[in-house]
């Protein structure tokens, strides 16, 4: 069978124009969905009757749940987002962690990216969604540690993957591990040791 002819498999469709609507429309119900009822209670006929678009529609598209929250995250991918230029590095970490906060800091406000974490450990298909997601997430912010670099306030070769990740790990551990609250001043405060790390060499590559 050629390419051409090969049907795309559910969910991993990415249609642009006029059906653009109809795939955000299905992701909002999505979102919406996961909010109010969690993974284990999103369906299909709940996206189709929230979205406005009809059920069979979304079958076709989309295939299945899996096919609809890997889409969800897809799309979610897919923004203009930019990390924050504050100018320095600390800066920039202190907007990067305060933006983990306002995700997760109230229970409405990370009732949606909690469930598509929990998603991600019913489902291998979310769970790569998740994975992807992160990933890009993750790549876009190392700018933060290259333009430290450029600057000087960062040892050239410092690993920027180490440091994005370690600017957002504590937090995310309290809010999705321990389930104990996060707020502006924990974000600051993560910020401030990261970066006191970084200027000590700490994300340096190991020496053997």
């Amino acid at each position: 069978m050629s390419t051409e002819s090969a049907a795309p498999t559910p969910g991993t469709v990415r249609p642009g124009g006029r059906t653009a609507r109809t795939r955000s429309a299905v992701r909002d119900a999505v979102l919406t969905g996961l909010a109010e009822h969690g993974y284990p209670g999103l369906t299909v006929e709940y996206v189709a009757e929230r979205s406005g678009i009809h059920k069979t529609t979304v079958y076709r598209r989309w295939g299945s749940v899996e096919g609809l929250v890997a889409d969800a995250l897809d799309l979610a991918g897919e923004d203009a987002w930019t990390p924050p230029d504050t100018g320095n590095l600390e800066g920039d970490l202190r907007a990067l962690a305060r933006e983990v906060t306002e995700t997760f800091g109230s229970a409405s406000a990370a009732a949606a990216p909690t469930a598509f974490i929990a998603a991600a450990f019913q489902s291998e298909r979310a769970a790569q969604a998740l994975r992807d997601f992160y990933t890009e997430r993750f790549a876009r912010c190392e700018t933060v540690v290259r333009r430290a670099v450029d600057r000087g306030e960062a040892p050239s070769g410092t690993d920027a993957a180490a440091v994005v990740r370690a600017v957002s790990a504590p937090l995310f551990f309290r809010a999705l591990i321990t389930r104990e609250p996060i707020d502006t001043p924990l974000a600051d405060q993560t910020a401030t040791a990261v970066a006191a790390a970084v200027r000590a060499g700490a994300y340096l590559p190991a020496r053997r």
